[in-house]
């Protein structure tokens, strides 16, 4: 019987939350609805996804506690409460007709700590109840349609509450189909195999939040949320082997019920020269799955089941206290500690049976896992404005945690510094540049705790309970260039040296798991700029481009070769053309999208995956459509294909090939209907 076990936690922290609207001085660019209009916005969400050379930067809910501001989204000049409220949710559920402005800000010239570069704060203000809804239909070759995908969301106001409620329901049908061959160590081929896949899931999401701001300056805040994600992975494979061995068929099935709730809660007031906030969170996961293999000849002669089931439960507390006040203009200070207690328990049982041989109980290995970690850290920051054009922002901090993994293991502990320096200079009112050095801790992955099994590709990882974060010395260079009516651009170069870097390990001669290596480093550039063509009388045409191109390096632990970092980023781009055509309410697009990773490197495999030549989906919309949006979107216009490739070694990955697997799987054109309101 599973059973789950939880502490308490306190944690302090201080900063200086402006309960005012950030104030437009810090400005880059302010825009109003009429800035908006051609592209009809439905929500505020819509209308942040068309400024000009920005991204939304999510906040990782997988961030270890809540720590400084990761995002670049502000509402009414507030950070989001709560890890799980994400800025394109957030942002989704704010009608647009309550947007009263929305400003593009330097972050370092805020007072929230760890912002830095381009931040958009979004104005708004509830009159009644509003609310936005969408409902979307999907259609795939071989999946049963998608018919109740739906988002909803209502806003309401009276006297100093406002409140939100919202309720989503995403459904994923996934689907592909094609050839695999099998090749031996010299590429001959020795077997061929058709096969077939597919994946249904669905995930209702509840939300609810209230705002109490009265006149004397306090903020309170109260958020919830409830996820629930079920989903069911069926594969099928007829294999036909070259020699006089029958041929066979193999059927993998996977399923999980996975649920979250989260509950948070915030409150700031006045206290001396600045203000005080307070924050805490508790969230909990129940997470179970099961997989079985079954494969048997056709003729009968053999078959063979393998099963492998095992339920995780977590929990996370944080208790965060801010304290910030200012010493002067453009001279602010924080004062923040932070505590948390993160654990897991986790179970698995896995077996098989031969030839309809009954399971004997006493046989099935029984895996059992805690793990614990405490945690607390404490910053100091301050931002200083050393002229009209220069903004400087530094922070010092330390985090101490211990952690346990195991009822009888011994305690480690751990004390590690953390902080930024970061600088921004307005070089002109369309040029800014933004400097940032950074020390970072990273979060640790509980499962990575624990041995689990992977019966797709028949192989086994072994828990580590010695693993210990991620820490890197990060710096990067922001250049900011706004190009007025023929659009903008965001160029960043990062560089990471990474200590204890999380990567495949070998545990004696035949055993692997998720562990840490010594080192490695990571380079890049990052660009997101949108380009107008309306001075060249293409009006209503835009181009928008995101991309990320990056490099990384670490010493492999089996060959003692250099490489990349295990299923590290190469390469993603995101090229959307849209148009909205003068006079109509019609618009058109076409997006670009593409995603490269490096291979994942395994103790006697190498697996490559490739998504070839790209995807492609196109768009027509309608803007007024009975008033609403009616949009009919086709992808997969150049039929990508999902490429497999998996090299296995014997004994290990230092030595001979023995054998290839090589797939090809098409998934089909995808037709989306949807139709959005407001209300």
């Amino acid at each position: 019987m599973l059973r789950f076990m939880a502490a308490s936690s306190l944690v302090l922290s201080c900063q200086l939350l402006a309960h005012a609207d950030v104030q437009a001085p810090n400005s880059q660019s302010i825009y109003t609805a009429t800035d908006f209009e051609r592209f009809a916005p439905r929500t505020a969400l819509d209308m942040v996804e068309q400024i000009p050379g920005f991204s939304i930067e999510e906040e990782d809910d997988d961030a270890r506690g809540f720590g400084q501001a990761s995002g670049n989204v502000l509402i009414n000049g507030q950070r989001l409460s709560g890890k799980s409220n994400t800025p394109t949710d957030a942002l989704g559920r704010i009608a647009a007709s309550n947007v009263e402005r929305i400003e593009v800000l330097d972050g370092a010239t805020l007072d929230i700590p760890g912002l830095s570069g381009q931040v958009v704060n979004v104005v708004a203000a509830t009159d009644g109840i509003s609310g936005t809804w969408s409902w979307r239909m999907r259609f795939r070759d071989s999946l049963p349609p998608a018919y109740a995908w739906v988002e909803t969301s209502a806003t309401g106001q009276r006297g100093d509450l406002t409140w939100t409620l919202g309720f989503t329901n995403e459904l994923y049908r996934g689907g592909s189909e094609g050839l695999e061959n099998v090749f031996d160590g010299q590429g001959v081929i020795t077997e061929r195999r058709e096969e077939a896949a597919r994946f249904i899931a669905n995930e209702p999401i509840v939300t609810g939040s209230l705002e109490w701001t009265p006149d004397n300056g306090q903020i309170a805040n109260l958020n919830a949320r409830y996820e629930n994600f079920n989903s069911n992975e069926r594969e099928v494979s007829k294999a036909f082997p070259v020699s006089d061995s029958p041929d066979r068929i193999r059927q993998f099935q996977f399923a999980e019920d996975y649920w979250e709730a989260e509950l948070g809660a915030d409150y700031e007031f006045g206290l001396g020269p600045g203000r005080l906030k307070t924050i805490g969170l508790y969230r909990t996961e129940h997470f179970p799955e099961v997989s079985s293999v079954f494969e048997t000849d056709v003729d009968g002669s053999s078959a063979k089941r393998r099963f492998f089931d095992q339920v995780r439960d977590s929990e996370e507390i944080i208790l965060r206290t801010e304290y910030g006040w200012s010493a002067g203009a453009g001279r602010d200070w924080q004062i923040s500690l932070e505590g948390a207690l993160n654990s897991l328990e986790a179970e698995s049982i896995g077996g098989r049976n031969d030839d309809g041989a009954p399971i004997d109980p006493a046989t099935l290995p029984v895996s059992f896992a805690e793990v614990e970690e405490k945690r607390g850290e404490t910053f100091i920051t301050h931002t200083r404005a050393l002229s009209a054009k220069w903004t400087l922002q530094g922070s010092l901090g330390v985090e101490y945690s211990e952690l346990m993994a195991g009822g009888d293991s011994e305690t480690r502990t751990f004390t590690r510094p953390k902080g930024f320096v970061s600088a921004t200079y307005a070089a002109s009112d369309t040029l800014t540049v933004n400097a940032r050095f950074e020390r970072l801790v990273g979060q640790l992955d509980f499962f990575d705790f624990v041995s689990s099994q992977n019966l797709s590709v028949e192989t086994e990882s072994e828990g580590n309970p010695d693993i210990v974060p991620e820490q890197s010395w990060r710096s990067e260079i922001e250049i900011e260039k706004n190009f007025g009516q023929t659009g903008a651009g965001t160029l960043t170069l990062y560089h990471e040296d990474i200590e204890d870097v999380f990567d495949r390990v070998p545990f004696g001669a035949d055993s692997e798991g998720p562990g840490n290596l010594d080192s490695a480093t990571r380079f890049g550039a990052e660009i997101d700029a949108t380009v107008r063509f309306d001075p060249i009388g293409l009006n209503g045409l835009q181009l928008t481009v995101n991309g990320d191109i990056r490099e990384s390096s670490v010493e492999d632990p089996v060959t003692g070769e250099t490489r990349r970092i295990n299923e590290d980023l190469i390469m993603e781009i995101e090229a959307a053309l849209r148009h909205d055509i003068p006079n109509t309410d019609w618009a058109w697009g076409v997006t670009f999208e593409r995603e490269d990773e490096a291979a994942n490197f395994r103790l006697d495999e190498i697996r490559y995956r490739e998504q070839r030549p790209g995807f492609i989906f196109g768009f027509v919309e309608h803007k007024d459509l009975w008033g609403m949006t009616g949009t009919v979107f086709v992808a997969n216009l150049i039929d990508q294909d999902d490429q497999f490739t998996r090299q296995v070694f014997t004994p290990r990955r230092d030595g001979q090939l023995d054998f290839v697997e090589d797939r090809n799987r098409n998934f089909g054109p995808i037709l989306t209907l949807r139709l959005r309101g407001t209300f």
